[in-house]
């Protein structure tokens, strides 16, 4: 089984467009949205029009680029420590500089606030993930992601193995297998590289995180990896994709299944697992 989901969705018009078509004309299974972008609101209406595509809430601290920025939802002035000597949102290259800074209530109001956005637009996401942060980055971070997820129902996406093994403790489900990051492949072979991976998918659940995009002009004006998105476009939406997943058998789902579990589950005492909940799908 194989989780493609789309991130970065509402960062900009070309994304979102890439996003709707891998999902609607190719193999990708759902995306997540980041709800500071200046095309989340968009997004958030091609959302509302398309109820059956499911998506996760992308927790954003980051701003990607120089001349299209965006800030926090929150105002400024109450969530300083999540800014860089600029008063802006840290880009991702300034990971350790923000982890070093972050303090945990401030991280908790912004995430909150993304999330309620979203709610208050009357959609229904199924998990929360988050942005150029692995597993939060920090253990802190990722404890409050998941209490949050408790809180609204949601599921958590976990990356790294020990917060999968913390997830398993609880009974929670999680992914079986290394995760893919798009933004890690090589663009020389990336094509041969995805069919590969495809045809070498290892039983169990495990999930992509691609990051489709047109690659037209106003990608190539303001985003630095516009060509790993265009190239992610190129192969979700290619026949080959869609034959290699029916050749191997195998079975694209999403967050779905998982958040129902997570739900179930969460109404356990938080450290204590479900006694009738599986560890894994």
């Amino acid at each position: 089984m194989l989780i493609v989901n789309n991130d970065d969705f509402g960062m900009y018009h070309a994304i979102n467009a890439a996003v709707i078509e891998s999902i609607e004309k190719g193999i990708a299974s759902s995306c997540s949205l980041m709800v500071p972008c200046p095309w989340a609101r968009h997004a958030m209406h091609l959302l509302r029009e398309r109820p059956e595509i499911p998506f996760g809430i992308h927790l954003t601290l980051f701003c990607d680029t120089t001349h299209y920025g965006w800030g926090p939802l929150t105002a400024k002035e109450k969530v300083p420590s999540l800014l860089d000597e600029n008063g802006e949102l840290f880009t991702p290259a300034q990971v350790p500089e923000l982890l070093a800074q972050a303090r945990l209530d401030q991280v908790e109001v912004e995430f909150r606030a993304q999330v309620e956005v979203v709610l208050g637009a009357g959609l229904a996401p199924t998990h929360l993930d988050w942005h150029c942060l692995a597993d939060g980055g920090r253990a802190d971070v990722f404890d409050l992601t998941v209490a949050l997820a408790d809180e609204y129902g949601l599921a958590v996406r976990a990356w790294l193995e020990p917060a999968r093994q913390k997830l398993r403790r609880r009974g929670l489900p999680v992914v079986d297998h290394d995760f893919l990051d798009s933004f890690r492949l090589d663009l020389g072979d990336k094509q041969a590289r995805y069919a590969e991976l495809l045809r070498a998918l290892p039983p169990g659940l495990t999930e992509w995180a691609v990051h489709p995009g047109l690659g037209d002009s106003e990608s190539q004006a303001i985003d630095p990896g516009w060509r790993v998105r265009q190239t992610d476009h190129d192969f979700l939406t290619s026949p080959q994709a869609r034959e290699i997943l029916h050749q191997e058998r195998i079975i694209v789902t999403d967050y779905r299944t998982l958040q129902r579990r997570w739900s179930q589950t969460s109404a356990h005492s938080p450290g204590q697992p479900a006694l009738d909940t599986p560890q894994a799908l």
